[in-house]
């Protein structure tokens, strides 16, 4: 019992795991009572027995199986995971229950297996059951084929897949189980039930005696439609509801219900593909063409006996169906004619869809073998015809019908209309469109008229089916002029035809239209009843037509209809514009003047050919007055025009008569009901007047209201004709304008282009330049309507007017045609079922390409030319391909008849040479573009294979193939791809290649399809295998393509498809489809359909060009038609669709009231971060196109709806150009209030641009770039930086736009590109703009090139990328362009590089042709002929690339502000990672301002290695490019006139300029400091720097930095050059010091940089060699001391300790550095008792603390030199003494104090300074004191002495040593020295006594001398006796022999500096500038500054006494470089004390 006990006490879970039986029971039935508890089908508990559910079904004892298949059951129907477990517990209970002997236990098997069934994994349960039947025992094949049976019964065999059952039904039938046949005969029975005869094919090979079992049950099934018992859980409320119809007895209705419910199985589905071509016979071609029939039959017997299988497996089936082919069109044996054709019958019943590409070449055989009479022939031929249809459209083949309908042959034309009306049974309204129903209509009219009874009735029976078909409403117009009898004929045939679809074909059509309106016409809803009146007129012929005559739209007003549709009357009118015309007999002059003296007064009949001009006006005006008052329904309006026309007619003489005459003609026409036979009698005479100079607008008026009553097409056809069959120039021009007019006002529909073009032509060969110039202008209209194409039919003209036609054409673009102001009222024609789906393919009917004279070729395809192309040898193949092409290029354009062309390229797509393969693909492109839609028909059997060509290994042929297919599927649109199982074909092929192209260009073309075939599903099964495919490309390409098929099948479609897959196949994919159905775009909306035509001239679809205004047609549309639901849909032309496909807003004009107060721009917080996110996961489509598809301005629209204003979207999105510019007009408004915003929403904005440049329209253009430049500059200023979406969403958009006919917009373009390199590094800008130099865009390649040059010059080599090399090879390849522009565009940017880069350049461009390379070298020549104005230019040419309006006033201030600083930022930001990568320490950026550390911790990650930036500063090499330059001698300059005018645009002047201080270009810089030099010296002037501080040092620190690592180390460049750059810098630094309020701008940071530029400098070895490197030395030094005195004293000494602390941790930074640092740090401390007060001390705790935390007290001890623990403790005591207690106060800053040892260090001072505060005086604050007190000991003092000497020994620590010295002796005044002197030098001890003298006499003068004046600046490095480092140790004797020569040597410089002078000129001069050299530059040279400065010194000396000449001799060495009055007056006296004092 131990044990039972302790399985009691398991969780359920694991009793259901238990090894005891018992236990496992126990664990079941608990589960049991757990799931009939659980009442939440998603509660958690469910997931706890997941993985257990297997084992309840599969559990090895017998009884606890039961209950565990209870406790399965109960959680299958319940819980919400258990689909889960569908595949291994089916499995489990196939295996494990099946095979049981229990009843119960089978019983409970099925059910589990049809609960699946409910919860929706029928597929996963079938496969498992069908796996099953595979099994050895019987038993469960039994109880599997059971389960399926019991399912089909219950779901039905919509959820049951009956295909897989149907396979295997044969083999069990077989099987040798009885239980097994018998259970399949059950099944059997059940599928029969279900799917009647179609079982029966695929059952015909089982036994007989089983069949005939099988009929017999079959026969007792009922007959009604079986209806599925039990529902899947997403159909349960439809179970409830069928149990309700049930209950009310409603089962009939429910049965309709259910008729849909069950699915037409097609019996081909179920049947197995059988291949027979190879099984044909080996000898069927030779035999086929076998001289004896008998053979003949024998080989077509044995194809016949193979296609008679009912489902043929794809093939290539060309050569059979050519052989076959032959015998019917040609064999003389009508016995083997219907055998072929009974193959051929069998072949297009076997292969069904992929019969079709065969098709087209069969029909036209088979129709003209019609003309046999033998019936078994003609019965053979009608069958084959028949089954052929099926497998085609009537629109493929119906060009081949209509060529045959014209034969002589009576028997064909009767064969061809019965196949036609038997085809259009197999049509619906919407595979019959109008524009198929045309042109067969025509050809069957045609036969109804024939001689041959026959064929009289053949085509009634078709026109009566096609009646019955579409219905009247659609056919009406194309019978108009059928008589009644005819008419009567056609409708009792329609009456008798019976549909195959049944009659739900034009049935709700019938109904309405055979029910004429008593008294009126039925109109359709497009006009409204205003149309329509009473037509109880007296005519009644045209009464009788009207009911049926109504098709075409409502008549003209209140005017009897009559037919005579104008398709008949030669116009070209476009779909639905078949209006009704009143057709008027002409009657003869009689008639005329009896009807109009019934109407008109008699005098003025009597008077009309009176001789008196007078009389005859008199006349006119009666005439006149009575036409006003008469009724349009009395007015015989050819009676009228008949007596006008009466003599004098339109030869009158008197041009006021005239005038009336034609007054009167307009008004006739416009009252009455005018007709064209009206119309013809006066044409001739207007168009005759239409130049008169009195009486031409007369003219043009009449003919303008003529067109109006008559249609514009056909008067305009009428009045050309005549105008060109006169001579005179000036009727045709004039005539020319009318109509140029007349379409702006008409709109140009069902103009017959054809004719006008013929004329026009006419008219620019014409002599006269009038009629040429209206010619030309009429063609510029056209081109507003027709687009580019227009241009094709002028191609051959002379250059000279094709260039004015151009102009004219270039004039034109951009607008959008006026919408039809006329022609509406009486033309507002069509109904609803205009522009339907069904009509789609009609939008061709008015293409241009199909007014183009097609040429046939067919007879230039010979047998020879098609045998030249199958050759063997390559070489013929090749040259019968070249003779292809040109016979393709000579006809232009060509019929659809190709011969056997197809099949003979299709040969050589293959072919192994790729050569060849490649021709044939651009002669197929030139195919398709030549044969226009047509090519239509060779989609199967030439298209396809191309796509097969897309599985090449090269990539080439693979981008050519792609090209053609494109090229293709332009013309024929998708449909025909992706029909059929063709498509599928291909992607089934497991090549890579293939698979990755084709569902590339799927992806590419799927989104853009409103519907796609049923077919498509086919493709489905093999890309779930390239979704798993072993190649990563096709994967992805997969994956892309996904949502599209899912836009188009379906979610749930594509997720029962997965069914066949593997189980881990199948989960994968599956989580692939929930993935791409969040991403699934929607379907493209239908273009908005245009109530048919809503203007009655409005444009048809392929005319309007892109940027037609659909707006214009909405409103028309809208006043034409009060029906609301056509007004809200405006009209969208198929090709507007692409830039303008986006909805318009329903209403006309946005309301006037809506609020637009707000912001325009929502700040949606991480919206942009989690847009781009989408992007990247491909949760939406990446900005990426060639031209914008409709998705992706759906795509925008959708991502704008939540950030933007919806008023403002809706004019962004609005179809017409004036609301985008309305919309950018609010956008420039709101720039600078809703930064935010803008930042926020910027990817979107960006992106509406781009879509805005595929506009045509200009001003929309113009408008946005000027919206750009504004944009850009507020990015800069907010110093923003583009993202890598926002940039590669935008830039190369932008680019395209650089190649602009227009100069601009290319202007604004490259300014826009320019300020972009301010918010997007110019390096990654750069590859964008490459990318540009490949466009095939003359303007853009050289444009695009430019802006390389200018990037380059502007940034250095390396925005060069991805290497300087690759980029100048791109760029070199130009030079042999064959533009120009683009040539030199090319070798300017290279001679910019050689500029800056030197001759380097040639080995980066590599080889380059012999000329070339001449051409460079000689333009790099020329360029050089111009050194002088070289650096100017530079300085100028920047400036201007980004130059506005503003900025322009002067040569140097071109660039707006934001440019040089931003420009300098990126410099100042490279300088900071090269700097960190020297001192590697992340500490450094502690103190760095806030807009540069952001960038230096990205830096961090990278380790210091992003150097893309613009690193420029370290690669200059500057060769010999600049050469010296005469100039006159400098002398002091004036303030140069650049700043005169500063108030202008100072900020961006000095900015500009203080850019040019950090150049490479040594001369650029000195200008630049010279410049701001004049600006620092005037005080006045010198404000203006203020706010520019830390740029210009920033810019000064780079420029020390490169001269260091660059200049220094180029051996080319002349040292005096650096040192004049050296010594301005310095001059200009020590000028900035000077002024106090400006030096104390300087930040942290930037002092830090200084700081560390200045000490390097001291420190560079280089630099002491060089002949001037002392005084720079100096210099630098004293520069030092102002820096030090004048900062921010809170920067300056937190600059210091930060660049201590770095330079500290530096491993490569020397030793001597620190030391530098650190005296500076002691001067500071001098400083302190001073400044103080001034002092943020809680900020230096702050960085104290920090550099105690990083160098703790032991770390600090490690260091080889004890200064640093001293320099900082003395720092602290200093504070300490200062600020005493309060110290501790200023802690606030520091976070955590416990980090360091400050505050213990700071308690700990204070305690020591308290007891020892009476026993110290004030004057101990120096260091030394500090140092003795913590260090000296009488044991140690020798020791301490030594060191103190040593350091006053060394030439950096001497003024500390002379410090300590005499710290020393006050402290210890019984000390002795003496022994340390008397080794050393005479010299030396005078120094030393004379150094402790001074510093005395400091200290105790420190209340009468401002200390900033008595420490002489010069001690921090300079003050040591040797000025070499010979003196090294106090042991050395040479300092005498060195000493006074220097000494003299400096006091020399100094007076002559200062204005003194010497007795004798020195040769060398210390500073190269004092000497006017001939070669010096044309700026101040060399420390021209400092010299400059010291005038004021000469000035202030004048007032003092000098000192004496020898004075020299005596004073220290550390006075020499003083440069400021005050300080050289200090000396004087510190001079006159010393020397009194000596005496």
């Amino acid at each position: 019992m131990g044990d039972d006990s302790e399985w009691l006490k398991l969780p359920v879970d694991q009793k259901c795991e238990h090894k005891l039986w018992k236990a496992r029971l126990s664990g079941y039935e608990e589960a049991l009572k757990i799931f009939q508890k659980i009442k939440d089908e998603k509660s958690p508990e469910w997931s706890k027995f997941l993985g257990l559910i297997k084992k309840f079904v599969t559990d090895s004892n017998a009884v606890v199986q039961l209950k565990g298949l209870e406790a399965a059951l109960v959680y299958v129907e319940n819980a919400h995971v258990a689909g889960k477990t569908t595949g291994e517990v089916v499995s489990g209970v196939v295996s494990k229950v099946f095979n049981q002997p229990k009843a119960k236990a089978k019983e409970l098997g099925i059910e589990i297996c049809l609960m699946y069934i409910e919860i929706e994994k029928g597929e996963a349960v079938q496969e498992e059951l069908l796996k099953g039947l595979d099994n050895k025992n019987p038993k469960i094949i039994v109880a599997c084929i059971e389960t399926l049976r019991k399912a089909l019964s219950e779901f039905g065999s919509r959820i049951i897949l009956l295909k897989p059952i149907i396979k295997v039904l044969p083999k069990l039938f077989e099987s040798r189980e009885k239980a097994v046949r018998d259970e399949a005969k059950l099944i059997a029975v059940e599928i029969y039930r279900w799917i009647r005869d179609a079982l029966r094919p695929p059952l015909q090979n089982i036994n007989s005696v089983q069949l005939k079992e099988l009929e017999e049950e079959w026969v007792k099934l009922p007959t009604g439609a079986p209806k599925p018992t039990r529902f899947l859980r997403s159909q349960q409320e439809l179970e409830a509801k069928l149990e309700q119809q049930q209950s009310s007895g409603g089962d009939a209705e429910g049965g309709g219900d259910d008729g849909d419910e069950v699915p037409q199985i097609d019996a081909y589905e179920l049947l197995e593909a059988v291949e027979i071509l190879s099984k044909l016979p080996k000898d069927f071609y030779d035999k086929i063409e076998a001289k004896k029939w008998q053979e003949r039959k024998e080989a077509l017997e044995a194809v016949e006996v193979l296609v008679k299988n009912p489902k043929l497996e794809a093939g290539d089936y060309a050569d059979l169906v050519k052989a076959l082919k032959k015998v019917v069109g040609k064999d003389t044996n009508v016995m083997l004619v219907a055998l072929a054709a009974k193959c051929l019958t069998s072949l297009a019943v076997g292969l069904r869809k992929k019969f079709g590409q065969y098709a087209g070449h069969v029909v036209p055989t088979i129709l003209e073998k019609f003309k046999e009479k033998k019936p078994q022939v003609v019965q053979a031929l009608q069958e084959a015809i028949d089954a052929i249809f099926l497998t085609t459209t009537l629109q493929n083949i119906s060009e081949d019908v209509l060529a045959v309908m014209d034969n002589k042959n009576p028997t064909i034309k009767q064969q061809t209309s019965l196949f036609i009306a038997r085809s259009f049974r197999h049509c619906t309204a919407s595979t019959l469109p109008k524009s198929l129903l045309k042109p067969f209509c025509a050809a069957l009219l045609k036969h109804i008229n024939d001689s041959a009874p026959e064929v009289r009735d053949a085509a009634f029976e078709a026109l009566g089916t096609a009646l019955k078909v579409v219905g009247e409403k659609a056919v009406n117009p194309f019978l108009a002029d059928v008589d009644k009898l005819k008419l009567d004929r056609i409708k009792e045939c329609s009456e008798k035809v019976e549909l195959v679809h049944g009659k739900k074909a034009g049935l709700a059509t019938d109904k309405k239209e055979f029910k004429p309106v008593p008294g009126r016409t039925a109109t359709s809803g497009a006009a409204g009843d205003k149309d329509t009146k009473d037509v109880s007129a007296p005519k009644p012929g045209p009464l009788k037509k009207a009911p049926t005559a109504k098709a075409g739209g409502p008549p003209k007003k209140g005017k009897p209809t009559a037919p005579g549709g104008s398709g008949n009357t030669g116009t070209k009118s476009k779909k639905g514009m078949e209006t009704k015309e009143i057709v008027e007999p002409e009657l003869s002059i009689e008639v005329c003047e009896e009807k109009a003296s019934a109407v008109l007064p008699p005098t003025c009949i009597q008077l009309l050919d009176s001789s008196n001009w007078k009389e005859r006006l008199a006349c006119m005006e009666e005439f006149q007055k009575a036409v006003e008052l008469m009724d349009r329904t009395e007015m015989p309006c050819q009676a009228l025009v008949r007596m006008l026309a009466k003599k004098p007619g339109w030869k009158e003489t008197n041009f006021q008569v005239m005038q009336m005459k034609l007054h009167i003609v307009a008004l006739i026409a416009q009252k009455g009901n005018f007709s064209k036979t009206s119309a013809q009698i006066v044409l001739d005479g207007l168009v005759d007047k239409i130049g008169d100079v009195k009486c031409g607008n007369n003219a043009k008026e009449a003919m303008t209201a003529m067109a109006e009553a008559c249609m514009l097409p056909w008067t305009a056809e009428q009045v050309m004709s005549m105008a060109f069959s006169q001579k005179n120039p000036k009727n045709q021009s004039e005539t020319l304008n009318w109509l140029s007019n007349a379409i702006k006002e008409f709109g140009f529909s069902g103009l017959n282009v054809k004719a006008f073009i013929s004329n026009v032509k006419t008219a620019l060969a014409a002599t006269n330049p009038a009629v040429r110039t209206s010619a030309i202008t009429l063609l510029g209209v056209m081109y507003l309507y027709v687009g580019p194409s227009l241009r094709m039919f002028f191609e051959d003209e002379k250059p000279a007017l094709l260039s004015q036609i151009d102009a004219e054409f270039e004039k034109m673009q951009g607008q959008s045609p006026p919408a039809p102001a006329r022609g509406l009222s009486k033309h507002c024609t069509g109904g609803p079922e205009e522009g339907e789906d069904g009509d789609e393919p009609d939008d061709g009917g008015n293409d241009v390409v199909d007014l183009l004279p097609r040429t046939e070729i067919s007879d230039k395809i010979t047998s020879e030319l098609v045998s030249k192309i199958g050759d063997k040898n390559w070489k013929i193949r090749k040259e019968g391909l070249d003779e292809v092409a040109g016979i393709i290029n000579e006809a232009k354009f060509i019929q659809p008849n190709i011969g056997e062309l197809p099949i003979a390229l299709k040969g050589r797509l293959n072919d192994s040479n790729k050569i060849l393969v490649q021709q044939t693909l651009n002669i197929l492109q030139q195919l398709a573009v030549a044969m226009g839609p047509n090519i239509k028909q060779h989609v199967k059997n030439l298209g396809i294979p191309i796509i097969t060509v897309l599985g090449d290994s090269k990539n080439n042929v693979r981008a050519a193939a792609l090209a053609t297919v494109n090229a293709w599927a332009e013309q024929t649109g998708m449909r025909e791809w992706l029909e059929g199982e063709d498509l599928s074909e291909e992607l089934k092929k497991e090549n890579p290649f293939l698979r990755q192209e084709l569902l590339g260009w799927l992806a590419e073309k799927l989104p853009a399809l409103r519907s796609t075939p049923t077919d498509l599903i086919l493709c489905v099964p093999h890309l779930y295998s390239c979704l798993e495919d072993r190649n990563g490309d096709v994967r992805k390409k997969a994956q892309d393509a996904l949502p599209f098929f899912m836009m188009h099948l379906g979610y749930e479609k594509m997720a029962k498809a997965t069914g066949k897959l593997k189980p881990t196949s199948k989960d994968q994919v599956l989580a692939m489809l929930e993935k791409a159905k969040a991403n699934m775009p929607a379907k493209p909306a239908a273009p908005a359909k245009v109530t048919s035509k809503p203007m009655g001239g409005s444009v048809p679809a392929k005319f309007q060009p892109a940027s037609a205004s659909v707006e214009d047609s909405v409103s028309s549309t809208v006043e034409a038609k009060p029906d609301p639901k056509k007004a809200k849909v405006p009209g969208v032309s198929s090709k507007a669709k692409s830039t303008q496909g986006k909805k318009v807003p329903s209403k006309t004009s946005l309301k006037e009231d809506e609020d637009k107060s707000g912001p325009i721009f929502i700040v949606v917080p991480n919206g942009k971060e989690q847009r781009i996110k989408d992007e990247k996961g491909l949760k939406v489509l990446k900005w990426n196109f060639t031209t914008p598809r409709d998705e992706y301005i759906e795509q925008l629209k959708t991502q704008m709806s939540s950030c933007v204003a919806k008023w403002l979207q809706d004019e962004m999105f609005h179809s017409d150009f004036q609301h985008h510019n309305k919309a950018l007009a609010v956008m420039v408004d709101h720039l600078e209030s809703e930064k935010e915003g803008v930042i926020g929403c910027l990817d979107l904005i960006l992106k509406w641009l781009t879509l805005r440049f595929f506009d045509t329209n200009t001003s929309v253009l113009m408008k946005a770039l000027e919206y750009l430049k504004l944009l850009f500059t507020l990015l800069s200023e907010e110093e923003y930086h583009l993202t890598e979406n926002e940039a590669s969403s935008f830039i190369p958009y932008l680019i395209l736009k650089v190649g602009e006919p227009k100069d601009v917009i290319r202007k604004d373009v490259r300014a826009i590109l320019n300020r972009m390199c301010l918010v997007y590094p110019a390096s990654k800008m750069f590859p964008f703009v490459m990318e540009g130099t490949k466009s095939k865009n003359s303007k853009q390649r050289a444009e695009c090139l430019e802006e390389l040059g200018c990037l380059v010059e502007s940034y250095g080599m390396n925005v060069c990328q991805p290497t300087p090399g690759k980029a100048l090879k791109e760029i070199a390849i130009h030079i042999g362009d064959r533009d120009n522009a683009v040539r030199n565009a090319a070798l300017n940017t290279i001679v910019t590089v050689y500029n800056v880069h030197g001759d380097q350049v040639f080995k980066l461009i590599g080889n380059l042709s012999e000329k070339d390379m001449s051409m460079l070298e000689e333009r790099i020549k020329r360029s050089a002929k111009r050194p002088s104005a070289a650096p100017m230019k530079q300085v100028e040419e920047k400036p201007q690339r980004s130059q506005n309006a503003t900025s322009s006033t002067n040569m140097l201030r071109k660039g707006p502000a934001e440019d040089m600083s931003s420009k300098l930022k990126i410099m100042y930001r490279t300088y900071r990672i090269q700097a960190r990568g020297m001192s590697g320490h992340p500490e450094a950026t502690q103190m760095v301002r806030r807009e540069f550390q952001l960038d230096l911790d990205e830096i961090e990650n990278d380790n210091g290695t992003v150097r893309c930036e613009m690193p420029e500063l370290v690669q200059h090499k500057l060769d010999d490019i600049f050469e010296p330059v005469l100039i006159p001698e400098p002398k002091i300059r004036a303030v140069s006139p650049h700043f005169d005018d500063m108030h202008s645009n100072t900020a961006s002047t000095i900015n500009f300029i203080i850019s040019q201080v950090a150049s490479g270009d040594i001369n650029a810089s000195i200008q630049a400091l010279t410049q701001i030099d004049e600006v620092l010296r005037q005080e006045d002037k010198a404000e203006a720097m203020s706010g520019h501080i830390d740029q210009f040092l920033i810019a000064t620190f780079m420029q020390l930095r490169l001269v260091y690592n660059t200049h220094m180390a180029d051996e080319r460049l002349e040292k005096n050059e650096i040192i004049r750059l050296y010594s301005c810098i310095i001059g200009n630094m020590i000028s900035l010091f000077q002024i106090e309020s400006l030096a104390r701008e300087a930040s942290t940071g930037v002092l830090k940089d200084l700081m560390h530029g200045l000490i390097t400098l001291m420190l560079d070895s280089r630099i002491e060699d060089l002949e001037e490197g002392q005084q720079v030395i100096r210099s630098v030094n004293l520069l030092v001391v102002k820096v030090l005195e004048k900062s921010d004293q809170t920067n300056i000494l937190s600059a210091l300790l930060v660049l201590l602390q770095d330079s500290l941790l530096a491993t490569a930074s020397s030793p001597k550095f620190s030391e530098l640092v650190m005296k500076c740090l002691w001067r500071m401390v001098r400083l302190l008792p001073d400044t103080i007060n001034s002092i943020n001390l809680d900020r230096i705790l702050l960085d104290i603390h920090i550099f105690m935390k990083v160098f703790p007290k032991e770390k600090l001890k490690q260091c080889k030199s004890e200064f640093p623990i001293r320099t900082l403790k003395t720092l602290l005591h200093t504070l300490c003494k200062l600020k005493g207690p309060k110290i501790l106060d200023h802690l606030t800053m520091i976070d955590n104090k416990n980090e360091s040892e400050l505050e213990a260090h700071l308690c700990r001072m204070m305690k020591h300074s308290m007891d020892q505060a009476g026993s110290k005086s004030e004057k101990e604050t120096e260091k030394g004191a500090s140092r003795i007190d913590e260090k000296s000991s009488k044991a140690k003092a020798n020791d301490f002495l030594a060191e103190i000497f040593k350091k006053i020994g060394s030439k950096e620590n001497t003024k500390e040593g002379l410090a300590e010295l005499y710290e020393y002796k006050k402290k210890y005044s019984d000390a002795d020295i003496e022994p340390f002197l008397r080794n050393s030098s005479q010299f030396f001890q005078s120094y030393v006594e004379r150094g402790l003298r001074v510093i005395e006499m400091e200290r105790e003068g420190k209340g009468r001398i401002p200390t900033s004046t008595v420490i002489s600046p010069q001690m921090e490095a300079t003050c040591v006796p040797t000025p070499t480092s010979t003196v090294s140790s106090i042991g050395n004797t040479n300092g005498e022999e060195v000493g006074p020569s220097v000494y003299l040597e400096r006091l020399k410089i100094l007076r002559q500096r200062c204005g003194l002078d010497n007795t004798k000129q020195d040769d060398r001069p210390p500073l190269p500038s004092l000497l006017s050299k001939p070669t010096a530059p044309p700026v101040v040279s060399s420390t021209d500054m400092l010299h400059s400065k010291l005038f004021q010194l000469r000035e202030s000396r004048e007032q003092h006494p000098h000192s004496e000449p020898d004075s020299g001799q005596t004073h220290s060495g550390g006075t020499v470089t003083s440069s400021s009055s005050a300080n050289i007056d200090d000396l004087k006296k510190r001079l006159e004390r010393i020397k009194s004092s000596r005496k």
